[in-house]
């Protein structure tokens, strides 16, 4: 009976994590989520949802790997996992058309799944408006696979990113299916705001424009040997160089402004 997982790696994240949970609580029947030493609210808030969401399995590990390590059963069974991070908020609507399509088989020809994608630089909370520029053509982020493709997918810091996967015949990286090639912003069932380009901490206000380095990007994601060898090997000016290849991939084509208010419902 086919399943879906949420996956979730965290990391001073207060600002938007509730949501990004609440959104896919009804399209996920578990969701794993870790928190990597967070300084801010996120440990506070992710435990208070698990007290009211019962299938939210929440933990704290100084190893990023552990996100990933909690997928490893998952692998050769009829499992869609779906890795969200604290900048994405997908829409619960679309989400549950979603649901029941995978519920029913569809895409089980695929390893995963791409899906438009709005990576915001401005959220009008009041007006329920967001503003950024749209994947495609700027780079998408939606991580939702096909565990019924693979015998194994060992742990890796970056969880749904990287680490050797051992495919079923016939199933590569590369078999995916791309919905915004029929779809729509409005009619895409997997579509997400994405506000990298927005403070996600309480700790972070006021730094809005850039964008937030990742945790691989930061060298910061593992806080065991691999962390700190990655620390140890970063260039002076790295920070300056992945910020802007940030933009420069995030913020392609027409900037345009949508109606934000199903992914902000409560």
């Amino acid at each position: 009976m086919t399943q879906i997982v949420g996956n979730v790696l965290v990391r001073n994240e207060d600002l938007f994590v509730e949501q990004s949970i609440r959104n896919v609580a009804g399209f996920c029947d578990r969701i794993h989520a870790v928190d990597h030493c967070s300084s801010d609210r996120t440990w506070e808030i992710l435990r208070s949802l698990a007290h009211e969401l019962d299938h939210l399995d929440v933990r704290r590990s100084r190893n990023s790997a552990t996100a990933h390590r909690l997928l490893a059963p998952y692998a050769g069974t009829e499992t869609w996992v779906l890795g969200v991070d604290g900048d994405e908020l997908y829409d619960p609507a679309g989400l549950g058309r979603l649901r029941a399509d995978l519920l029913g088989g569809a895409h089980a020809d695929v390893f995963r799944i791409k899906a438009h994608v709005l990576n915001c630089d401005e959220l009008d909370l009041s007006a329920a408006h967001a503003s950024g520029w749209l994947a495609p053509p700027s780079r998408p982020v939606t991580k939702l696979f096909n565990f019924g493709a693979v015998d194994s997918w060992a742990a890796s810091p970056d969880p749904l990113q990287d680490g050797h996967v051992v495919f079923k015949p016939g199933q590569h990286w590369e078999s995916r299916r791309d919905l915004a090639d029929g779809t729509t912003w409005d009619t895409d069932p997997l579509r997400c705001l994405h506000v990298c380009f927005l403070p996600r901490s309480s700790q972070d206000e006021g730094k809005a424009g850039a964008g937030r380095l990742s945790l691989p990007e930061s060298g910061e994601y593992d806080r065991g040997p691999v962390g700190t060898l990655m620390r140890l090997v970063r260039r002076p000016g790295r920070e300056r160089q992945s910020t802007n290849w940030k933009r420069e991939w995030y913020a392609r084509g027409e900037r345009l402004t949508i109606d934000a208010a199903p992914f902000l419902r409560r």
